[in-house]
């Protein structure tokens, strides 16, 4: 997939954190292992950059909040850190 930034949801901020619907989502740049399975789950979400960690594309607010959670549970090493709306932490826990 194309990784310019017309296709990134925040260019300045491609591993957030980003507000996806009611989320507040980033990936921990320092932790992923470049994996995928975020993408696996959530593949309107994610894509992978050239250093191999995941940033978010623009039709991630097509994903489900369920599915944004899944694919954030789905990560082997926890880099991907939900807040809610009151910016309580989701995920992990």
């Amino acid at each position: 997939m194309d990784t310019t930034s017309a296709n990134l949801l925040d260019p300045k901020n491609p591993s957030g954190p980003v507000k996806i619907n009611k989320l507040r989502v980033t990936v921990d740049r320092n932790l992923c292992i470049g994996a995928a399975t975020c993408i696996a789950v959530a593949p309107k979400t994610y894509v992978l950059d050239s250093e191999a960690k995941a940033i978010f594309i623009n039709t991630a607010p097509e994903e489900t909040e369920e599915t944004i959670i899944d694919s954030a549970k789905a990560c082997p090493v926890a880099a991907i850190i939900i807040q809610n709306e009151a910016g309580q932490q989701v995920f992990p826990a």
